[in-house]
């Protein structure tokens, strides 16, 4: 029961946190030196990597849900127009994605092995919040020129998809990256963070697939209580990631993302007190 007790809470971190501008991974790796719940033969350092990730496509299922009949090309309650710019929207988010598809599969396992520690997780949260203070106050009187998700051009999609790139860095957060981005080459918040879930869609896929392939390859295979594991952490953080996603739309139209930014700011030095004190590695 501990091990699903485990599973839950990281779960519904996964959930609150992967769209919010906060760095999902941080959180995740700082539940888990948190709880120390005892783990037996269930949470094994190969089995709890690709659960990580693996549940965070439980989240993503949040978006694919919420934003069905927006992202469904066949729909027949869409006039023909509309069908062609829903396809023009799929074309972005692949055009966005190719930086995460270049840069993922160089670099990814290097990044995973040298750069998974609290040292550096702390400074990415830390540095990101002030970029997202700095910028807020930049942009304060600067209206923004794309309010429309139909009026990103494919220049633009792949501009953002650059800036996805720096979310190999964890603690950065693959959406605080985009949402960043987005703003700064003149996008609406709103804006900003629908086409940073769009873009989520097969990135975290991709991401779930690489991750669970490696494990398979190299001989991994899964108990029952691991299946039942993965499972309830794919469901937990997918519930939870509907509200969350919810909740951050309303929040956005009226504030900005400042708070975010000191929030992180706050995580960050929390990381690396806990960090120094020997709790997370």
């Amino acid at each position: 029961m501990l091990d699903i007790l485990k599973s839950i809470i990281i779960g519904i971190v996964e959930g609150i946190t992967e769209f919010l501008p906060v760095s999902s991974t941080g959180h995740i790796i700082l539940a888990e030196a948190l709880m120390r719940i005892p783990s037996g033969n269930v949470w094994t350092n190969s089995f709890t990597a690709v659960f990580d990730y693996a549940i965070q496509l439980g989240a993503i299922f949040a978006v694919i849900q919420l934003y069905f009949n927006r992202l469904n090309p066949f729909s027949q309650k869409k006039t023909s127009k509309e069908r062609f710019q829903t396809w023009r929207l799929w074309i972005k988010v692949v055009v966005g994605v190719i930086p995460a598809v270049i840069f993922g599969f160089l670099f990814n396992d290097f990044m995973d092995e040298h750069l998974l520690n609290f040292r550096v997780v702390s400074a990415t949260l830390i540095i990101y919040g002030i970029a997202f203070i700095w910028i807020e106050n930049r942009q304060k009187n600067i209206a923004p020129k794309i309010t429309n998700l139909n009026k990103i051009t494919f220049k633009l999609a792949l501009f953002i998809g650059l800036f996805q790139v720096l979310s190999l860095v964890p603690g950065t957060s693959r959406s605080g990256a985009t949402i960043l981005g987005a703003v700064i080459l003149g996008a609406s918040r709103f804006v900003a963070a629908e086409f940073s879930f769009f873009l989520s869609i097969p990135v975290m896929f991709g991401v779930t697939i690489l991750k669970v392939g490696t494990f398979l390859l190299h001989g991994g295979r899964f108990t029952g209580m691991q299946s039942i594991v993965m499972l309830v952490g794919f469901v937990v953080s997918w519930i939870v990631a509907l509200f969350a996603i919810k909740v951050m739309m309303r929040y956005i139209q009226n504030n900005d993302f400042k708070i975010f930014g000191w929030y992180r700011i706050a995580i960050g030095a929390i990381f690396l007190l806990l960090g120094f004190a020997g709790f997370v590695k």
